[in-house]
């Protein structure tokens, strides 16, 4: 089985070519999208914990499934983020990310219509930003997030001129 899986994970891999890993600040970028998105939660677990007449061991189920949920997202988000990375090859951008399921997109620039480039409060605050490729098949639009600032501009700039040139030649 070993051998299976290191023949599929050599198909994720481009010939000759090297990934450019995204910055470990989406990392911390994501955790704190968590955080910010687990208050709630927190709130309904204290709720629970200080209403009269709500069984102890109902908020003590909620609080396990809460840490347990908390903690695997939280590892999961390390995981996942160390999974994207890009390649720039002659005629097309190779995209790839995903633990559980993989997943390489390959866009030709002949067939980008719009590359955008965004980061919003938390990445401008960490100094990241995602490129973010438009074709005219949605199944092949790619993001690439996580990147410094100078590097996703260099990046949306010489891929929107591959496009033009890729695409004028058309």
């Amino acid at each position: 089985m070993t051998s299976h899986v290191h023949e599929v994970d050599a198909a994720f891999a481009p010939p000759q070519e090297n990934w450019v890993r995204v910055s470990p600040k989406l990392i911390t970028a994501r955790r704190i999208t968590l955080v910010l998105g687990s208050l709630l939660e927190v709130a309904v677990i204290v709720a629970l914990w200080l209403i009269p007449g709500i069984p102890t061991w109902i908020a003590i189920a909620a609080t396990a499934v809460f840490v347990a949920v908390f903690v695997w997202a939280w590892w999961l988000i390390g995981r996942r983020v160390r999974s994207y990375g890009y390649a720039e090859r002659e005629t097309d951008l190779l995209v790839v990310s995903g633990i559980l399921i993989r997943r390489l997109v390959i866009v030709p620039y002949g067939r980008m219509q719009m590359v955008d480039l965004t980061a919003g409060p938390i990445d401008r605050w960490l100094g990241i930003a995602t490129v973010q490729l438009h074709t005219a098949a949605a199944t092949t639009d790619a993001a690439i997030p996580g990147l410094p600032p100078d590097d996703a501009a260099a990046l949306r700039d010489r891929l929107a001129a591959r496009g033009e040139e890729r695409s004028a030649g058309m």
